[in-house]
């Protein structure tokens, strides 16, 4: 027994949407629950500290972002240590921007890592294209990586006045920040007579 399929014509409606074409979130702005659903609990952030935390957050995602791109184009000497340098980096980045982000929800803030809010927000030059020389590479990370570390010194009085927890994670930030910024920079340095 044969049987006969029939050829489907996509509608418009079903057809994919162009691509890299932008396209507005479904769901609108998030679940919708009743205020005794919603209602929050404990110390919660002000307009003022959720700002702050999300200057940090942007920061630390871009950090991340050319972190990755700098490791897939460096070139030249010493391109074995640059280059799982990066790793360290891009790990750091990415482990403190969970913990701002974690933390802003604990404080029923709403962090907001998407790419094009980061790109227009962010401290952090842009990252040139291309091959990117090792010793170059090096200068480009120092610079970003002071620029997080100025973010996060910046907002620090404002946020340890209102949450000192978190500007505990602002100060554990600083730290590993300014440490691997000496670690990089060292890399193209001569020693002082």
């Amino acid at each position: 027994m044969a049987t006969t399929t029939a050829k489907k014509t996509p509608s418009k409606a079903s057809a994919p949407a162009a691509r890299n074409r932008r396209r507005t979130a479904r769901g609108g702005s998030g679940a919708e629950l009743t205020s005794e659903q919603n209602a929050e609990q404990g110390f919660t952030a002000s307009e003022s500290l959720s700002e702050n935390l999300q200057k940090v957050l942007v920061d630390l995602i871009e950090l991340s972002l050319q972190g990755k791109q700098a490791h897939w184009n460096v070139v030249g000497r010493n391109f074995r240590d640059t280059h799982q340098q990066l790793d360290e980096i891009i790990d750091a980045a990415r482990e403190f921007g969970d913990t701002v982000a974690e933390r802003m929800r604990s404080l029923h803030a709403l962090p907001d890592g998407r790419s094009d809010l980061v790109a227009q927000t962010t401290t952090l030059p842009e990252f040139p294209q291309g091959e990117i020389a090792t010793n170059e590479v090096v200068d480009l990370m120092t610079e970003r990586l002071d620029a997080v570390a100025s973010t996060c010194r910046d907002v620090h009085d404002d946020v340890d006045e209102e949450d000192p927890t978190s500007a505990d994670i602002l100060h554990a930030i600083l730290e590993r920040v300014e440490q691997l910024s000496w670690m990089v920079s060292a890399e193209n340095r001569t020693p002082k007579r």
